[in-house]
């Protein structure tokens, strides 16, 4: 309820700054029919800022004006393959190579600098981007700490964990018994453990490195509805090849269930399998997205009072900067409930795909 209101709270004020920011030309425009100076025009653009952190970038923005270019790799029907830095586009300030930045997208562009839309649909941008370098910073993470973890099994066989290990084994064996064996079966759980320890340590892994405000961290990568989008199509994808024979019964021929009330549940039951898929996606993407979001918010108020007033500003900096700090650990325990639920979920989802028809009239009994 709390995550709710301050979302709600936080899309209002976006939609007040938005509207400022689409009156802020009519307003340089009469400023300077009175002669008076455009620059007295308040330039400071929240949901711009707000909205490209989330959003996903050709570059890595550090700090000020400092940036880190990131390879642009586009394969244009038209010319083939091309591959330059990011930095060529000078911030989308500048175009090069027949190809421009606008509002984070790569268009084509004619000679005159023009945007080419018809140009613009020949082209595939398989760009390196920040989200793309955020996943092998994930994987890179994932790696290096099991690594570590089953170099210390091998040492210390027999005996108590110790580092590392003590952190991660607790997490490990929550997953297997109370995630996995909870929900497939004890019988059956053995077979899906790696991908739910994957899933549940890359999505942890993700918003935890998003948490971080400095670089490699900062990077929305369970924010991108594309990243968990695919996320759920590898549930999706289990779930339905490990489907069994009395699974697919209940979808298209519930048993029990007159023929003519099949024609209504039968397509409700085949909508129900695309469904999960998309309620795992849209869970984790609006959390994640949410949380930044809202901080975010609380941070932008101090440049919007600061440009009334410098007291204004600094007295809503307390109120901001406190709010601040308490999303960020608000965030911090969302980034592992988040994991646990999308894993938990994704578990319940192959449990229900592999239930013995035995086990489905002693669940209803």
């Amino acid at each position: 309820m709390i995550r709710a209101t301050f979302l709600a709270l936080a899309t209002l004020f976006a939609g007040v700054l938005c509207a400022q920011h689409e009156q802020a030309p009519e307003a340089i425009n009469a400023t300077e029919a009175h002669g008076e100076h455009p620059g007295e025009v308040e330039e400071f653009n929240a949901g711009k800022l707000i909205m490209g952190h989330i959003a996903d970038e050709h570059g890595w923005h550090i700090a000020g004006d400092l940036s880190l270019p990131l390879p642009v790799i586009l394969y244009d029907t038209r010319s083939g393959m091309h591959v330059f830095s990011s930095a060529r586009f000078e911030h989308g300030h500048a175009a090069y190579d027949g190809y421009m930045l606008n509002d984070g997208r790569i268009m084509a562009v004619d000679n005159a600098g023009n945007i080419d839309e018809a140009g613009s649909k020949a082209i595939w941008d398989i760009s390196i981007t920040k989200n793309v370098v955020s996943i092998f910073l994930v994987m890179i993470a994932l790696v290096l700490v099991f690594s570590s973890v089953a170099k210390s099994y091998t040492k210390r066989v027999g005996q108590a964990p110790k580092g590392l290990q003590s952190f991660m084994e607790p997490i490990i064996l929550f997953v297997r018994d109370d995630v996995a064996k909870g929900a497939i079966g004890v019988h059956k759980y053995e077979r899906f453990m790696p991908y739910l320890l994957t899933i549940f340590f890359v999505i942890l892994f993700a918003n935890l490195i998003g948490l971080i405000p400095f670089f490699p961290g900062g990077a929305t990568l369970t924010g991108n509805i594309a990243i968990t989008l695919t996320l759920a199509l590898f549930t999706f994808v289990i779930v339905t090849v490990n489907g069994n024979k009395n699974y697919w019964h209940h979808i298209f021929a519930m048993p029990g269930v007159p023929k003519w009330v099949l024609l209504i549940l039968t397509p409700v039951e085949i909508l129900g399998m695309f469904l999960k898929p998309f309620v795992l996606m849209i869970r984790l993407f609006a959390n994640m997205a949410a949380g930044h979001i809202i901080a975010l918010s609380f941070f932008s108020l101090i440049f919007v009072f600061g440009a009334t007033s410098a007291i204004a500003g600094y007295g809503v900096s307390i109120v901001s900067l406190a709010f601040t700090i308490f999303m960020t650990f608000l965030e911090l325990l969302v980034a592992f409930i988040q994991a646990y639920v999308f894993t938990f979920l994704s578990a319940l989802y192959i449990g229900a795909a592999m239930e013995d028809h035995d086990q489905h009239k002693e669940s209803i009994v």
